[in-house]
């Protein structure tokens, strides 16, 4: 059994804040053994950090006052060290590449195993187990470096179900996800709660995981606010659920969403002859002979993990020194150089395209040179992606959707015309999803073009016209 008793807490580096996001406020939540419980709410809510209180890293790596009791089967964790907690609690974190110990994908699966002294049959035959279990056949004996990050996610699973914890935490698990990734992930959950582990997931998108949790606890501004089981789970109406801040409960496939690639009316953006491939191996990832983008329109990039969509954008903003190919702009042909100057992209985790030591900083160092007015120009800006409380914040400090919205501030305060953003909506709520979908339409009607990759159906039904499936 997990338990906490009237826990408040404070990150030790905010403690200037007078609105300390993410902190908590006198939570109470007891998790039976067995039990699968859903952690939902607005990002900043504190999803994340009942997660690090559980798992022990809070106050061991994360420092801050901690108030109240955490219990794992009544042993208090706060005083225990994280080898001993992580015997019986694993983590898939929110970036699976910040729990990665090695360069190659068999030995990212052993590691765990290993550091508890298992035998080298035992580790394989676990190895083996899981990798038959979800269908990760393809996925080792491979570079951790080539993996997308929906299949590092995976890798991150994997990991966890090898080490065979106990209790099992999940911080927005499905965020990189592909429509059937997200179902193999459902099937693994499902394998872990019939195993009778304890299973505590902090998620956004719920619709893959609604019918199977035992109940769900919605958070916001560090309370818990609501508590959701039964048939007052299951009878939700949309409306109900988006009045909470809820996402949809409906599963749908991105590629099973009509959308014209593009239209006779549409004026064209055309790639030509787009080819690139990774160092050493002979099949590209991309291989685009011709294609029309449509000029002014939002476009969905939809497909599996892996299959090159990620790699599209960081060839077409010129990211990629060995991509060959052209674009070809109102009458004018960009070679690789030439489309750094007209292509802004939001990178998946958006944490490695953010420099400064604040927010405000982070949107000023994007605007062009002699903007007038340049301050209030990025406070504008910051108020429109509501991050304006938080302009003397570090960036790093910010949480994972937090990060998403500053670095769209970024790119909007570039003023550049091709605008490509990579899995946009991974880390928001539905409220900020919503307001994401509002300004790219709002910059498709100033004559932005926008190209987006993403995972998500209810950004694609809100605001992309076109999409394109890899």
């Amino acid at each position: 059994m997990v338990e906490l008793k009237n826990v408040s807490f404070r990150y030790g580096n905010e403690e200037t804040q007078v609105d300390n996001e993410n902190c908590l406020r006198d939570v109470s939540l007891s998790v039976k053994t067995g039990e699968f419980v859903l952690l939902t709410g607005p990002s900043g809510c504190g999803k994340t950090t009942i997660l690090r209180l559980i798992n022990g890293l809070i106050p061991q790596f994360y420092p801050g006052e901690v108030i109240g009791d955490i219990l794992i089967d009544g042993e208090e964790t706060k005083d225990k060290e994280l080898y001993d907690t992580a015997l019986k609690v694993g983590t898939v974190f929110q970036n699976p590449r910040t729990q990665f110990y090695n360069v190659d994908t068999t030995g990212e699966l052993a590691f765990g195993c290993e550091n508890r002294g298992l035998s080298e049959k035992e580790i394989y035959t676990r190895i083996d187990k899981t990798v038959a279990h979800f269908h990760m056949e393809k996925l080792m004996d491979r570079s951790i470096f080539h993996l997308s990050d929906g299949e590092k996610q995976k890798i991150a699973c994997a990991s966890v179900d090898v080490s065979d914890p106990d209790i099992i935490l999940l911080d927005e698990p499905s965020a990189n996800l592909d429509y059937d990734a997200t179902l193999l992930l459902r099937e693994m959950i499902v394998q872990w709660k019939a195993a009778g582990k304890t299973i505590i997931a902090a998620e956004h998108r719920i619709a893959y995981l609604w019918d199977i949790i035992d109940r769900a606890v919605i958070m916001r501004d560090g309370r818990i606010v609501r508590e959701l089981v039964g048939s007052e789970k299951d009878g939700l109406t949309p409306d109900e659920l988006y009045s909470m801040g809820l996402r949809t409960t409906m599963t749908e496939s991105p590629s099973d969403i009509q959308k014209d690639t593009f239209r006779k009316e549409d004026t064209p953006i055309t790639l030509k002859k787009f080819r690139f491939s990774y160092r050493g191996k002979k099949q590209p990832i991309v291989n685009i002979p011709l294609l029309q983008l449509a000029e002014g329109e939002i476009t969905a990039i939809v497909g599996a993990n892996g299959a090159g969509k990620t790699s599209l954008l960081n060839c077409l903003c010129g990211l990629e020194k060995h991509c060959k190919g052209k674009l070809q702009y109102k009458g004018k042909n960009y070679g690789r150089k030439a489309r750094r100057k007209l292509c802004f992209m939001v990178m998946q985790d958006t944490g490695n395209q953010l420099f400064t030591e604040s927010v405000l900083d982070e949107v000023l160092i994007s605007l062009p040179k002699n903007t007038v007015h340049e301050k209030e120009k990025a406070l504008e800006l910051l108020q429109s992606l509501d991050l304006s409380d938080y302009t003397d914040r570090h960036p790093q400090s910010l949480s994972g959707g937090q990060k998403q919205r500053l670095a769209i501030a970024c790119a909007l305060a570039s003023g550049r015309k091709i605008l490509l953003l990579d899995e946009p909506t991974s880390g928001l709520d539905y409220a900020h999803m919503q307001e994401t979908s509002a300004l790219l339409q709002k910059l498709r009607d100033m004559g932005t073009t926008i190209l987006v990759v993403t995972h998500d159906s209810e950004l694609i039904h809100a605001c992309c016209g076109r999409s394109i499936s890899l």
